[in-house]
Parts: structure tokens; C-alpha cells; sequence
């Protein structure tokens, strides 16, 4: 159990599973016996907008919100998303974890706004002194698992305090079901080999 508390903000766009990851590593950390406090948004997500979600651990914990530039970890399933949640929430010195995929926000589609490559990325985390990790697997069997996919490398690389793959699986069986769960178990298991 962290002695102090670990803030963590997830951002991504509408349809690529904030909303699963976020609970699934709330229910993590409760299988682990850590206090934690999560609060989530999802008015944007059918529109294909930012969603974003906060998770605050450890046992001085009493609102669920990560103040902007307190994040001790961002969490993103998108790039341009990672931009924003490294600009907005994460602290000096703070990890930012991405999933490298591409789903353009409306301004970068209506060409008011460039694409942002991962080289500009990785300068502006180097600018602002954070850690930077790329995710992605190009063997993927279905975008759909990009959070799964974040959650192994999460408990693979021990960036979360106190939680083991057992909870990650935990969580996910309290959330999933059927084929679903399945394939998402298969996946998470062959990711942390």
C-alpha cells in the first residue's frame, strides 16, 4: 500500500475503454486492500470526445479529483490525449504511459489543428522532465484491448503501487464475462510473458 497518495488521470477519446480501464484498476486496488477514490467522465464518450477519469490511492484520500499538474501517473489510450493529459494533469518528474494509436480529435480531422507524432511527444516529456512509455502491440487482436494492453505493461513493469497481475484478473472477471473475458484474460496473460 503506497504510504502517500498516487494520483492517477486517464484520458482518451470516447469508444477506446476509459471507462473499463479506470474501473478495473479501481477494482484492482480494492482487491489489494488499498483505499482508493475514482471519479469519471463520460458525457463525451459517444461522440467520439476526450474521456477522461481520475483515480486517487492510498489511505489519505478524500476526493476522487487529481488536481491539473499533480499527477503522479497519466494513463492514455491516445496520443494527441497524451499530450493534453502531460500538459494539463501530470506533475514535474510524473510517468506518462501511452497506448501509441491515433484517433484523431475533431480539430486535428478538420485540419485546424497538425497531427502530433511521437517524436513531438517524447520532446515536450523530455521538455517537462517526465518518464514517457510507448505501448502498443501490433499483433493486437482487437483495438478494442488497447486498455488491456496498457493494464499489462502497468503490472508487468510495476508502475502501479501494490498490485499484482492477480488483481488485474480479478477486476476483470468482476467486469467481464463470456468470450469477452476470455480473449481479454488471454491477452492480458500473454502480455506479461
Amino acid at each position: 500500500m503506497p504510504s502517500a497518495t498516487f494520483d492517477i488521470f486517464m484520458i482518451g477519446v470516447g469508444g477506446q475503454g476509459i471507462g473499463l480501464l479506470s474501473e478495473a484498476l479501481l477494482r484492482a486496488f480494492d482487491h489489494a486492500g488499498t483505499p482508493v477514490r475514482g471519479v469519471d467522465t463520460h458525457g463525451l464518450a459517444q461522440r467520439g470526445g476526450t474521456v477522461t477519469s481520475h483515480l486517487r490511492v492510498g489511505p489519505d484520500t478524500y476526493s476522487p479529483l487529481v488536481r491539473e499538474g499533480h499527477a503522479d501517473l497519466v494513463i492514455a489510450l491516445e496520443r494527441h490525449e497524451a499530450m493534453r493529459g502531460l500538459q494539463t494533469h501530470l506533475r514535474a518528474g510524473g510517468q506518462l504511459v501511452y497506448y501509441d494509436a491515433e484517433w484523431q480529435p475533431l480539430p486535428v480531422r478538420l485540419q485546424k489543428q497538425p497531427r502530433l507524432t511521437p517524436e513531438e511527444l517524447a520532446a515536450e516529456a523530455e521538455r517537462r522532465k517526465a518518464r514517457l512509455h510507448r505501448v502498443f502491440v501490433d499483433t493486437l487482436p482487437d483495438p478494442r484491448m488497447q486498455n488491456v494492453a496498457v493494464m499489462a505493461w502497468l503490472v508487468r513493469n510495476r508502475v502501479l503501487p501494490g498490485l499484482e497481475p492477480n488483481h488485474l484478473e480479478s477486476a476483470l472477471r468482476d467486469l467481464l464475462d463470456g468470450p469477452v473475458l476470455t480473449r481479454n484474460l488471454e491477452l492480458f496473460a500473454t502480455l506479461l510473458r
